[in-house]
């Protein structure tokens, strides 16, 4: 069995849209030694590959970290599978919020030197020794507490349209950026609660520990984050804090949490929460687009990709290779409607 993908992005894009089955997306993550990350990898490609798996998932000598999707027929199958490799077992399945057979449309696992990318270079660093896990009720508890302070160490362009109630939202484009940045932020706040989240845990689990290394002396983090929250609001019937949209990785770019939206169009400034990307691919800029500017920019930024997008190929390509800088919009940041 081939233990890479070898068809082109548009063809299995057609065969997912065509595919009726239903799917189910599914993430999970764990800190865990793996002795010999590249020979793990290509056992879990073949393994996953039987049971029709697609997704990401990132394999390190840390540990591992998935998103994937899956036929819902399979998933029994695909638990077993996890449960027989021994740091696996028994491991936290985060269920998406919204499903759609359109999360993912192939299987790629990388080898990485990290899961998560943190610029952490400090030996004496303990990456198990984390804050305290908090269930959903008592995350909503110690929300209402005005002495405590609640962090999202999720970048900017995800908080932007989605966020817990009285969350400090640092404005970093990377988690890396954050996990540096959130030393000296917070640095007055040291003895006060802190209380940390992110999309489905695996930051902020890392994040809790960085914190407690430099001195920060009562972390706490979302067990399973913002999709486990979202899954036992429903299950338990407490009231839901999270107000708009989990911002995802995947084709969907998000899930509904609530009927809110707290972000605007980056272009016109009217509500609008959902994100996309250029459709000029040499761009392929993320930004918050409404419906009635996707309809005018025709998924564009700006004028000038508007521009490249009725180019013939051969001239898009010329412009890519010669593409003015900076574009319209950094990544997922606000700009002054042209």
């Amino acid at each position: 069995m081939l233990l890479h993908n070898r068809v082109n992005r548009e063809e299995l894009k057609a065969r997912m849209q065509a595919d009726k089955r239903p799917y189910t997306t599914i993430s999970f993550y764990r800190y865990s030694p793996i002795e010999i990350p590249a020979t793990f990898r290509d056992f879990l490609y073949q393994s996953l590959k039987e049971l029709e798996v697609v997704g990401r998932i990132y394999v390190a000598e840390e540990g591992i970290n998935a998103q994937i999707a899956l036929p819902s027929i399979h998933l029994i199958a695909c638990k077993e599978l996890l449960n027989q490799i021994d740091f696996l077992k028994d491991i936290r399945l985060n269920i998406a919020i919204e499903e759609s057979q359109l999360s993912f449309y192939k299987l790629d696992i990388k080898v990485r030197s990290k899961i998560v990318a943190d610029g952490i270079n400090d030996p004496t660093f303990n990456p198990s020794d984390t804050g305290y896990y908090l269930e959903a009720t008592a995350w909503n508890e110690m929300l209402t507490d005005p002495d405590t302070v609640v962090i999202d160490m999720r970048n900017h362009y995800e908080s932007e349209v989605g966020r817990f109630e009285n969350a400090r939202c640092p404005q970093s484009d990377t988690f890396r950026d954050e996990l540096q940045g959130v030393i000296d932020e917070f640095e007055q706040e040291k003895d006060k609660r802190i209380l940390m989240y992110c999309t489905g845990g695996i930051r902020c689990e890392k994040a809790s520990a960085w914190m407690k290394h430099n001195g920060f002396n009562e972390v706490y983090h979302l067990k399973g984050g913002i999709i486990h929250y979202v899954n036992q609001v429903k299950e338990t019937g407490i009231e839901n804090k999270f107000h708009g949209v989990n911002f995802v990785f995947d084709q969907r770019l998000h899930e509904r949490v609530s009927d809110e939206i707290i972000s605007c169009c980056h272009q016109c400034g009217k509500p609008a929460d959902v994100h996309t990307n250029c459709s000029n691919t040499g761009c392929h800029i993320l930004f918050i687009q409404c419906s009635d500017c996707a309809e005018k920019w025709e998924g564009c930024c700006s004028d000038i990709c508007c521009d490249v997008i009725k180019m013939p190929l051969p001239e898009q390509a010329a412009w890519r290779k010669n593409r003015p800088k900076p574009a319209v919009f950094s990544k997922g940041r606000f700009h002054t409607p042209q």
